[in-house]
């Protein structure tokens, strides 16, 4: 199969690395990391003129119409530079359910303001209970004339603080682990009734917990079917895993780049420790670690255009096995060899460690996946 990028995409490609060079230091990314929500307006309205919040978007809706390759490219590239701003809760996730369930005049709404930068968007999803199963959902949506009333708690809603909507999932009808009866709603994050307690993560984005507390939506709040939303749910998700295994592959690179630099430099007994052919062994294991990710991704990327979505779900649930396995050991030996300053706020690398770290735990780990695939068939 030909895995090469076309000419558009390399253009792509090369435009968000210059951008991500010049806007995204680890020296800037510690100053964004203290502006309100964590993350940077300014940088954030350089991704919009760029066009890369638009990516995803039909043309008709004024974006670009790109396709998973197109996600992967700038996942990619966030990963490498650490970035903080919500493109994964706004364009890939938000926009994910605008694309799959949104009417024309919900898109009309919501789909401008991300494209331009002015609107972000949050994906209240996370209960107490939940823990990974997208089914397991306590948060009641009523009926109240021709709209609904909801009710519940959500937790470790990411850009949760900053979002000016919120995509809440909300049971209408069933019990709690009932596969159907799941609504997606459409809530203004100032609406009534809403309450939000912001702080930052361990990777140093930052979060929420969401409680809902009698908000009253109208019926053009409702994405998709109302009683019946729990494949577009997965489908969204299955998106979100295939977009953070492409920000792990970036991470991943960016960490093995930096040990190699950092180990060619240390000097222990007089010579560079990069000298030792032990630890050159263990940099090589890394590489192939880290390529092992890059070929899950590259796979889970498309199997996101699967029509069978119980293929497509067992393939992205492999990829997010092996991605999992491969950002534990390169990021365990990348810490190791840096020795103690790589556990330090001050070393890029920890911040690496700590992002990789997240995303293996984001939407499933990898025991989670790991008896998905098993119970789905396939092999790992």
């Amino acid at each position: 199969m030909d895995f090469d990028l076309n000419e558009e995409q390399r253009l792509l490609k090369d435009s968000i690395d210059g951008l991500l060079t010049d806007s995204y230091d680890f020296e800037s990314r510690k100053k964004y990391m203290k502006e309100k929500g964590g993350w940077s307006k300014a940088v954030w309205l350089k991704l919009a003129e760029q066009g890369l919040l638009g990516l995803p978007f039909a043309e008709a809706d004024g974006g670009f119409g790109g396709g998973g390759v197109e996600t992967m490219i700038v996942m990619e590239a966030l990963g490498k530079a650490l970035v903080l701003e919500p493109y994964l809760a706004t364009v890939v996730i938000g926009g994910g359910f605008l694309r799959h369930a949104g009417t024309d005049a919900q898109k009309a709404a919501h789909v401008p303001g991300i494209i331009d930068g002015s609107k972000t968007l949050a994906f209240a999803q996370l209960e107490k209970n939940s823990r990974y199963d997208l089914f397991d959902v306590a948060t009641t949506a009523k009926k109240k004339g021709d709209g609904w009333v909801i009710d519940g708690e959500k937790f470790v809603v990411l850009n949760g603080e900053n979002a000016d909507t919120l995509i809440v999932t909300a049971r209408t009808k069933g019990d709690r682990r009932d596969k159907s009866g799941i609504g997606v709603f459409l809530v203004p994050a100032n609406a009534k009734g809403v309450a939000k307690k912001s702080y930052p993560t361990q990777d140093g984005l930052h979060a929420a917990d969401v409680t809902l507390t009698g908000v009253e939506v109208g019926a053009d709040a409702v994405l998709g079917n109302p009683e019946d939303s729990l494949a577009l749910i997965e489908r969204v998700v299955d998106e979100a895993r295939i977009a953070l295994c492409a920000e792990a592959v970036g991470l991943m690179d960016e960490s093995l780049k930096t040990t190699v630099e950092y180990i060619k430099t240390r000097k222990q007994f007089g010579v560079a420790i990069g000298s030792f052919q032990s630890l050159q062994h263990r940099a090589s294991d890394m590489f192939v670690a880290a390529e092992q990710a890059r070929s899950m991704s590259m796979f889970a990327t498309m199997a996101g255009d699967f029509e069978d979505a119980k293929e497509r779900s067992n393939a992205i649930a492999a990829a997010k096995v092996q991605i999992g396995k491969s950002l534990k050991f390169v990021g365990q030996q990348a810490i190791q060899l840096h020795g103690g300053i790589g556990m330090t706020m001050e070393a890029k690398i920890g911040h690496y460690f700590k992002r990789l770290t997240m995303i293996e735990n984001s939407f499933g780990d990898t025991d989670y996946h790991q008896r998905r695939v098993a119970d789905g068939g396939g092999l790992i």
